[in-house]
């Protein structure tokens, strides 16, 4: 398929891909940034698309893949998202979680334990608990994804190990 066919279908699946991104995140801006990463992606991997397959399914199973890690991505991030017309909780002085001197101790003998690591270990440990991908990581530390992939296992065995006290 030439760049000029695959762009003409492309664009010839938009409101199938708008009404599918608006199913999944029940948004219409979501939906529209959601709309707008699958466009992207699908150009930047066009040639991975095999000729004579499903061109719809392609492009639908490229939209659910960057809602899932969208998804996850903000699930482990926690953010706290304000959907008040005002901003409310977002400028609200009390804080969502009391925060209990035993709990902070807690994290700061946690923080020190992962500090305490290598950096062969803690660095992508800590990339990971951010919300990178393994990929991400192997390409910013210029190492394999299964380097990266031991390092996270191992430096999970050394914290589990140095926090087994914590273990409830």
């Amino acid at each position: 398929m030439t760049a000029i066919e695959f762009n003409y279908n492309l664009t010839g699946m938009q409101k199938h891909l708008e009404y599918f991104a608006k199913r999944l995140t029940s948004n219409e801006s979501d939906a529209h940034d959601l709309l707008q990463e699958t466009y992207l992606k699908a150009l930047v991997f066009r040639e991975k698309f095999v000729q004579k397959t499903n061109f719809k399914a392609w492009l639908f199973t490229i939209m659910k893949n960057i809602f899932i890690n969208n998804y996850r991505r903000n699930v482990r991030a926690r953010t706290l998202i304000d959907t008040t017309d005002n901003l409310y909780h977002l400028n609200s002085s009390g804080a969502a979680i009391s925060i209990t001197p035993e709990s902070r101790i807690f994290e700061q003998e946690i923080r020190q334990t992962i500090e305490a690591l290598e950096d062969d270990h803690r660095i992508p440990f800590e990339m990971h608990t951010q919300g990178f991908k393994y990929k991400e990581i192997a390409e910013a530390l210029d190492i394999s994804i299964g380097t990266v992939k031991s390092r996270i296992f191992f430096g999970r065995k050394k914290l589990m190990a140095s926090l087994k006290d914590y273990n409830n």
